[in-house]
């Protein structure tokens, strides 16, 4: 990150919290359109960069999704449990390798091929993530286990599979809500993949 542009000054960070993410409190100036300079404060959460990934198969017409506890959606009045797509963090990792393992191990699929599809920024006004977003074909050969994330991680995650009709309805109906899954789940339509 350069501390300094054209338009953007950093002036102070000062770190709040680091422990599975890190949080720090940003100064900075910034020219507005008017030329004015303007000095603003933000908290910037950085955990790291993600990759995601839709598995589905064309002969079913299906998507292989998982179901896992989420904290943040149950202290915000939601029963905390998230249908959504395979992903993880980077790790230090290139984002096909990573996404392969997270694959595997969330899933119970290894996969060979993968293709990505696109980059973006889910919450981009407090969280420094970059998400690689990936789609992969599945079929039963490819299935090595029952999938269910590392427990040492602290994943409990369901394994399940979808019929796509019923998934890209379960967006409408809000049992699909999770941001990257319905991202990929639209793509796959809108590119006639199913």
């Amino acid at each position: 990150m350069s501390s300094e542009n054209a338009q953007i000054r950093i002036i102070a960070s000062m770190p709040l919290a680091e422990d599975w993410g890190k949080l720090t409190k940003y100064t900075f100036d910034y020219r507005r359109h008017d030329g004015e300079w303007q000095r603003q404060t933000r908290e910037v959460y950085d955990r790291g960069n993600g990759a995601v990934i839709l598995l589905y198969n064309r002969r079913k017409r299906s998507v292989i999704l998982t179901r896992q506890f989420r904290l943040p959606l149950f202290v915000n009045q939601h029963h905390g449990f998230l249908l959504e797509a395979a992903a993880g963090l980077l790790d230090e990792l290139e984002p096909e390798e990573r996404i392969r393992h997270e694959a595997e191990e969330e899933t119970g699929y290894r996969l060979e091929q993968v293709q990505k599809v696109f980059v973006a920024w889910m919450s981009p006004g407090s969280v420094s993530e970059k998400l690689h977003f990936f789609i992969a074909e599945y079929d039963d050969s490819k299935r090595t286990g029952s999938g269910g994330g590392v427990i040492e991680e602290g994943e409990d995650i369901e394994v399940v599979e979808m019929d796509f009709a019923t998934a890209l309805a379960a967006i409408r109906t809000g049992d699909i809500a999770d941001g990257k899954t319905i991202m990929l789940l639209q793509h796959l339509a809108l590119e006639g993949i199913l």
